[in-house]
């Protein structure tokens, strides 16, 4: 392999995305620590670079120091923007603000007597072509999805957003249910803040789903615990035990939700709370409570971190090039 040393340094930052990926899909959490030395090291070898086309003579140093601006000050804000618009994650703003830094130009790379990446993009903004094949990644997920949905046989307006998948299962999976006890919805229950629900109660969905009817009465709310950030890899399934029904009392029958002044203690949770429980309002957590608490099997939305995308994108990168470059040139549009 040929390259220059900044371009050899900057492969390894391709096991820490694929590590970031694979946590992101087990946990859908990053550690904050993962990003400030990536930062850092994409700002050595930016500075490295631009010492080394100085005084940006000529037509590569003036390209140069285009190329960075664009990814610096337009890649980089696009990961700002998008987690403000609500359609990135944290992780994944910082995750495309570490690929502008690391990556603000076209790598080279000559191995066995090929060129890669293959196919380099006229602007030549790195960063750039990674987020774009990083979308088109993305944009296969809901085809994939809704293959699987056709193949089981489901067919619904949500086909190429959720699945159905057993109710016991839930504790273990991410993403949000997609209905609540009026039907489908795109506006379900995040299951993170299920599990927190269920910690601050010190129950199980298994104790939920025994017993709904009497854990539907805010009364039946004893002590409550820690609801930790709902995620999978905090602690255990419940914080605090599970909630026993008293001795010698029988569960009442269903008298529904209006018989209560705050059906499953709602409200109570959503106020005791320190922080946010992933915008779950009162409505939203006691739809998808009465979801889970009668069926086998509900529709959720896996979701997919789009650190993923960029991790494969970033491999698809260096390798064949810019995948939407190629299309467009296919087509006779560029």
């Amino acid at each position: 392999m040929v390259a220059t040393l900044p371009d050899l340094l900057r492969l390894l930052v391709v096991p820490v995305f694929a590590w970031a990926a694979l946590r992101d899909v087990r946990t859908r959490r990053l550690p904050n620590r993962i990003w400030p030395p990536l930062y850092a090291f994409g700002a050595l070898l930016l500075v490295w670079e631009a010492a080394s086309m100085w005084p940006f003579a000529g037509v590569a140093g003036r390209l140069f120091l285009v190329q960075a601006a664009i990814s610096l000050l337009f890649v980089a804000p696009l990961g700002y923007a998008f987690w403000y618009l609500g359609a990135f994650g944290g992780a994944d703003a910082k995750a495309l603000i570490a690929l502008a830094l690391l990556f603000p130009t076209f790598p080279e790379y000559a191995v066995a007597g090929a060129e890669l990446p293959l196919v380099e993009t006229q602007i030549g903004v790195f960063s750039l072509t990674v987020l774009t094949n990083a979308v088109l990644l993305g944009l296969a997920y809901p085809l994939g999805l809704a293959g699987l949905n056709l193949l089981r046989g489901e067919l619904s307006a949500n086909t190429f957003l959720a699945r159905p998948v057993a109710t016991e299962s839930l504790p273990d999976r991410h993403g949000r249910l997609f209905e609540d006890d009026a039907g489908e919805t795109r506006s379900g229950l995040d299951l993170d803040a299920l599990r927190m629900y269920l910690r601050w109660r010190g129950l199980t969905l298994a104790d939920l789903r025994a017993d709904p009817d009497r854990l539907r009465d805010p009364e039946s709310v004893g002590e409550t615990f820690d609801p930790t950030d709902g995620g999978t890899h905090v602690g255990p399934r419940t914080d605090g035990g599970t909630a026993a029904q008293p001795e010698g009392e029988a569960a009442q029958p269903n008298s529904g939700p209006a018989a209560f002044d705050d059906p499953w203690a709602a409200e109570r949770f959503l106020a005791e709370i320190d922080r946010g429980a992933y915008g779950t309002d009162v409505e939203t957590l006691r739809g998808g409570l009465a979801v889970v608490a009668k069926k086998e099997s509900v529709l959720v939305s896996p979701g997919m971190p789009f650190v993923v995308p960029m991790a494969v994108g970033l491999v698809v990168s260096l390798t064949f090039g810019d995948a939407l470059f190629a299309l467009l040139g296919v087509v006779g549009l560029v």
